[in-house]
């Protein structure tokens, strides 16, 4: 392989784009987060990583000069909400980590940017003043640019799970790039996915509740740090978890065990929970990866992550694009 390529990483939480980008052949110059759990679980996993708690907004690059000049700034960033988006929450948190990543650009000059929200701020028309600044700040300093879409489970993740994406390139290498293209040919379903770990103690019915588990799994939602404990999502996310035989108002502290009597029930309350650790195998983190903290800490980090694999082959795809020979 050539020489690695370098990267400064962004609102980086528990490191799911990142991990991704590392395996595709990019070293971290730099990975910024402002919350102290998500710092905590970059450096239980990546101690050498040069990891810093602090505010992107209040992020000053000239303090960091390891930052200038690197391959790729990417950006997992938080949820852009509509209401931002046709300008009735100037203030909203999420808008301005958006620009604050924007305006970085000027500073750091990197090669390419790859930045990952939700499907919305790609394709739908109440986000087009959003794109609309972002493209003129891209095209002002050289870049160009192409928003697209991805599902995380055509890259063998057993979720669905859309993604927003915009890769951008300085004009000497965006000839290279194209979109990743699917990975797998059929989608992992939840049982599938889970098997192994719901076997794990010795439950008996692991295999059969494996077996009706068909379909992959909804959208794992991070929630709010401002409302209560985990839970899997809003009422129709529940009810697709509950045709899968799970309980999805709470998360389990352990799989089940030998004495466990699955009740086979109707109900949503009676079904049983995954625990945390399954909610990391669902967004393909790998096994080895720890997301520290309390059990609802660790579920938003991971529902707020970007699935490794889906890293791993967007990084890929960039990767290519800066390893071609440049057009003038």
């Amino acid at each position: 392989m050539a020489d690695q390529l370098s990267f400064v990483d962004v609102c980086s939480g528990a490191g799911g784009l990142a991990s991704g980008l590392e395996s595709a052949g990019f070293s971290p110059m730099l990975l910024l987060d402002n919350k102290y759990q998500a710092c905590e679980t970059l450096l239980a996993n990546r101690p050498h990583w040069n990891v810093v708690c602090e505010d992107l907004v209040e992020f000053l690059p000239d303090e960091h000069p390891e930052s200038f000049d690197v391959d790729l700034l990417s950006a997992g960033l938080p949820r852009v909400k509509s209401s931002a988006a046709v300008g009735r929450s100037d203030s909203d948190q999420e808008l301005r980590l958006l620009t604050a990543t924007i305006y970085l650009i000027h500073s750091v000059q990197p090669r390419a940017l790859l930045l990952e929200n939700l499907p919305a701020l790609a394709e739908s028309p109440t986000y087009a003043g959003i794109r609309d600044f972002i493209q003129a700040e891209l095209a002002h300093l050289g870049y160009r640019f192409r928003w697209f879409v991805l599902n995380a489970a055509d890259f063998g993740v057993p979720q669905e799970r859309r993604q927003g994406i915009l890769v951008a390139l300085k004009e000497p290498w965006f000839h290279a790039f194209a979109p990743p293209a699917p990975t797998v040919d059929e989608h992992v379903p939840v049982g599938r996915a889970l098997r192994r770990s719901m076997r794990a103690r010795g439950w008996h019915d692991a295999d059969v509740w494996a077996a009706q588990a068909l379909a992959v799994a909804p959208t794992l939602v991070g929630g709010s740090d401002n409302r209560g404990g985990a839970d899997l999502g809003p009422s129709g996310t529940k009810r697709a978890w509950a045709r899968m035989g799970v309980n999805a108002g709470a998360l389990a502290d352990e799989v089940p065990g030998a004495d466990y009597a699955w009740p086979r029930s109707d109900d949503p309350a009676q079904m049983l929970k995954i625990t945390v650790e399954q909610a990391a195998l669902l967004q393909s983190f790998p096994p080895e990866w720890h997301i520290t903290g309390r059990k609802t800490a660790r579920y938003r980090q991971i529902g707020h992550a970007t699935p490794p694999p889906v890293a791993r082959e967007l990084g890929a795809a960039i990767a290519t694009a800066l390893r071609s020979s440049p057009h003038a």
